[in-house]
């Protein structure tokens, strides 16, 4: 029988918990009960009580109490959540976990979430779901539900809100269960992370199908800002054999200050790990903003392409790509495991080509000049291809380069087969 963790916080949810503990039972999955409340009095409800995840946070509710802070006490429990819930999916005892509350039991239940693996079922219904809900979901894949009404009571809204709940829940995990022990095809292969964006396509599917032909599973991550996250977390996860990181566009929203930025520290997970990376240029030409009028009015006198009514593309300056270069030389100077680089004369996104709107080869030769300045007298290779990104045979290159970088340094079963 499928097991749904359930997490929350029994001194203010008690009620609504027993309530989804009797439809989860009707819906033939067992559940684990996990106390996150600071002042609950050792319910006998839960199966893990909130002073077992206190002390695994580090603390103690006694302590908790004394000091009075509630941001330390839920500091306390997310971190203690995380770590149980880690424990229990490694033993096996759950095979999904829900959870149900306002801001603060959201946020606990959030971490423990985000610390189980990519496909274990993840969801939390929420009274913060309707807003910005990055925090909750981080790089995991969590499934979040509005609430509609405040978790308070069982009431004619909260029923219908958290039975379907209960009942997508009681589905996933016995889905999860059954898939949990089988033998999936792809074991064995290693993972590539690769990055794309739209206008980066036709060259991501070229590698993809390359490097699929040489016996790679290919994750693909929208360069969207949580998609260069997501596949950082994974390469320090030491998840992945190697990195094709074709798009790097979210370096110029970090720099220049787009929407799509992955934060300060994107490009620099594999140089640590000693992950073996190629890695290009893709739509470093263009920053991205929301609708139109969104772009800040400093901006007014640039370049603009309207991508879609949400998305509006700006151009970056010849100052702005020699600095992309310099940076990206930087991250990939401090490598500690195979990497090449590979620039596309001829332009760096589907838009940057001659008669493009964001052609501008003096701010593509900046950002190549600066990108071979930093790297020479590195062990990092760099190569000048004399195409743009999205002609045909740039994203092959890409995958065969990769391909051998991993066999050639890499103890895995593909090292000892031809390609």
């Amino acid at each position: 029988m499928a097991t749904v963790g359930l997490i929350g916080t029994l001194d203010t949810k008690g009620t609504e918990y027993a309530w989804l503990v009797d439809q989860l039972a009707a819906e033939n999955c067992a559940t684990l009960l996990i106390d996150v409340g600071t002042f609950s009095q050792g319910s006998s409800q839960a199966d893990v009580t909130s002073a077992e995840v206190a002390a695994a946070g580090g603390s103690s509710l006694e302590a908790l109490r004394a000091a009075d802070d509630r941001g330390r006490a839920m500091a306390v429990m997310a971190t203690g959540s995380a770590a149980i819930v880690r424990a229990l999916h490694a033993e096996g005892r759950i095979d999904a976990l829900l959870a149900i509350g306002g801001s603060g039991g959201s946020s606990i239940a959030a971490e423990a979430m985000q610390a189980l693996p990519v496909g274990v079922p993840k969801l939390l219904v929420s009274t913060m779901a309707s807003g910005d809900v990055g925090p909750y979901v981080g790089e995991s894949d969590v499934t979040l539900m509005y609430s509609v009404v405040d978790i308070s009571g069982i009431n004619r809204i909260s029923r219908q809100v958290l039975g379907n709940a209960a009942s997508a829940v009681a589905g996933m995990a016995r889905r999860y269960e059954g898939l949990r022990d089988a033998p999936d095809a792809a074991d064995g292969k290693p993972l590539i992370g690769m990055t794309m964006f739209g206008l980066t396509t036709p060259a991501a599917n070229e590698a993809r199908t390359r490097l699929d032909e040489l016996g790679y599973e290919v994750l693909v991550f929208h360069a969207t800002g949580s998609g260069g996250k997501a596949m950082e977390g994974l390469i320090a996860s030491g998840f992945l054999a190697g990195v094709l990181d074709l798009t790097t566009t979210e370096l110029a929203d970090e720099l220049v200050g787009g929407v799509l930025t992955a934060g300060p520290h994107r490009l620099e997970a594999a140089a640590k790990s000693g992950t073996p990376q190629v890695v290009s240029v893709g739509a470093l030409d263009m920053v991205n903003f929301g609708p139109r009028a969104s772009v800040p009015a400093t901006f007014s006198e640039r370049l603009f392409l309207v991508h879609n009514p949400t998305i509006t593309l700006m151009r970056t300056t010849r100052a702005e790509m020699t600095e992309l270069g310099s940076i990206i030389a930087s991250k990939l100077s401090q490598t500690t495991g195979p990497a090449e680089v590979f620039l596309p004369l001829e332009g760096v996104s589907g838009i940057d080509v001659e008669g493009g709107p964001f052609a501008d080869p003096d701010a593509d030769r900046a950002l190549f000049a600066a990108i071979r300045t930093g790297l020479e007298g590195t062990a990092v290779t760099v190569h000048d291809v004399p195409t743009a990104i999205n002609d045909e045979g740039f994203g092959r290159r890409m995958a065969e380069a990769l391909d051998q970088l991993i066999r050639t340094t890499m103890n895995h079963p593909l090292s000892q087969k031809d390609s």
